[in-house]
């Protein structure tokens, strides 16, 4: 998952290039009814008082992800379950009274996806934090609530791993990235988190408990479940606990780098990395604002050396050194120089690509998360340099560009008194958006669709599979109490709040 600054936030869909599918245009009502008497006592019949959380102090740091989007009012209250059978229990609560339950993690998320619904309910999972490391089966049984990279150092200890890793790993939850299907650095070679979890039980919205998948690497009964509930955003149930597969770690790792002069050619480096043979474990894409941008908040030079941006590439296994010689090879033989880094200095590169960047308060900013096919790399590239050129619009670049997934930001300076960004800045997004749909592919690699995507979700799947995606909901979740403003909403429903991200 990339860490770029958080969109502006958007209080209505916003103005397409060309007109938006009727049903996406529906005109539904953005509030709901106060929250019914007695639900705050109900709560506190299963779980302990102070995980009960109704004070507006408590409340308040729970209404948003990182996106900043907010419903027009707080939740009725917070939950904090420390079991599956409290988490069951706020599930017939919810039920009962018939009050939207949204889940949240740490509240990392990217697109709007944990945004606490109006007078209901948010479910913390901070407090289901099980970790148990089984090396014989090379699996790892947790609770959501866990930390996505204490996973992977508690692997570690076992010469394991746990290969997913989003950029927000240090504080984003396991049960987030679930949610979310998230990726990371890693992807390219280890894939997503849904390749990564074997198993999940999952509280349903009656309270029903359901255990999906297998413990075992290989299993095939039935349809599958577990692919189905990671990356649905909390719609269809609670993950409350998770067996994740974990793989030997790999003792040697390289890592090379390769300056290029803008966007275009850095996808035709991107190209000749994934064209030469070579399974790499990273390949990472970052243009010149977002190496200034780094070293505006780390102190480092890479702007400097690296003129137009730089590619990333990292091996690792025991085949690591061979493998980091080949790629640069290659590169060379394209007329492409590839510094060959030291250990210390690949895992700097590493972490700065991860953690070095940071927010500007002179800017409005939206950071999107596309994904497209490979080949398809360079004319996206060279649309998003097209696309800021036409709009007036700072563009930043990141990328997975391993596996064509790109994090491009868009930003415009923020002038005094402004109360919200310019329409450009929108209009800049949403060509963004068609132009990664127009050339195969999705508008979602990792983030999720949120609310804050959701305006485009027709344009990718059509209606027909749309209407089918809701009625697994409405299986699932009969009484449409689980995330209602999520993804699968009609897309007028969006939270009723007119500010912005902060």
């Amino acid at each position: 998952m990339s860490t770029t600054t958080p969109p502006a936030k958007r209080s209505a869909p916003e103005p397409a290039q060309e007109p938006a599918p009727e049903s996406a245009s529906e005109s539904v009502p953005a509030t709901r009814p106060a929250a019914p008497s007695g639900l705050v006592t109900a709560l506190r019949e299963h779980l302990a008082a102070a995980d009960v959380r109704t004070a507006p102090d408590d409340v308040e740091q729970y209404r948003s992800d990182a996106t900043g989007l907010r419903a027009a009012r707080p939740p009725a209250a917070v939950v904090v379950p420390r079991t599956v059978e409290q988490v069951q229990a706020v599930a017939r609560v919810a039920s009962a009274f018939d009050v939207p339950l949204v889940t949240r993690g740490a509240g990392t998320g990217l697109s709007g996806g944990a945004t606490a619904p109006a007078d209901g309910i948010v479910l913390s999972t901070s407090g289901l934090t099980g970790l148990r490391i089984d090396p014989d089966d090379q699996v790892a049984v947790v609770g959501p609530g866990v930390i996505t990279n204490h996973i992977d150092l508690a692997a570690r200890e076992h010469g394991l791993m746990y290969a997913p890793d989003p950029a927000s790993s240090a504080t984003s939850t396991i049960g987030g990235n679930i949610a979310t299907n998230a990726g990371g650095l890693r992807c390219v070679k280890y894939g997503v988190t849904r390749e990564a979890v074997l198993a999940l039980d999952v509280v349903l919205a009656d309270g029903t408990l359901l255990r999906t998948g297998h413990r075992s690497v290989k299993g095939v009964t039935g349809y599958d479940l577990v692919g189905l509930m990671v990356g649905s955003e909390g719609t269809l149930g609670i993950v409350v606990g998770a067996t994740l597969r974990l793989l030997p770690a790999p003792t040697v790792v390289r890592t090379l780098v390769v300056s290029v002069r803008g966007l275009p050619d850095a996808g035709r480096t991107v190209g000749v990395v994934t064209g030469s043979g070579v399974r790499p474990s990273t390949v990472e894409l970052l243009n010149r604002a977002t190496l200034v941008n780094i070293d505006a908040h780390s102190g480092t030079d890479l702007a400097g050396r690296h003129g137009g941006g730089l590619v990333l590439v990292r091996t690792d296994g025991p085949g690591a050194d061979a493998e980091i010689v080949a790629l640069a090879v290659a590169l060379e033989a394209a007329g492409l120089h590839a510094e060959v880094l030291d250990d210390a200095e690949g895992e700097r590169y590493y972490e700065l690509r991860r953690t070095g960047r940071g927010r500007r308060d002179d800017l409005w900013s939206i950071g999107e998360d596309v994904a497209v096919p490979r080949s398809a790399l360079v004319p996206v590239l060279e649309a998003i340099e097209e696309i800021g050129r036409r709009f007036d619009v700072e563009v930043s670049a990141v990328a997975h560009a391993g596996d064509g997934n790109l994090h491009p930001g868009l930003s415009v300076p923020r002038l005094p008194g402004e109360t919200a960004p310019p329409a450009r800045l929108h209009e800049a997004a949403d060509a963004l958006v068609r132009a990664a749909l127009a050339h195969g592919g999705t508008i979602s690699g990792e983030h999720g669709v949120g609310s804050a995507k959701r305006q485009w979700l027709e344009a990718e799947l059509g209606a027909d599979q749309l209407a089918l995606q809701r009625a697994i909901k409405a299986l699932l979740d009969p009484a449409g109490i689980l995330a209602p403003d999520g993804f699968l909403a009609p897309d007028g429903l969006l939270p009723d709040d007119d500010g912005v991200a902060p």
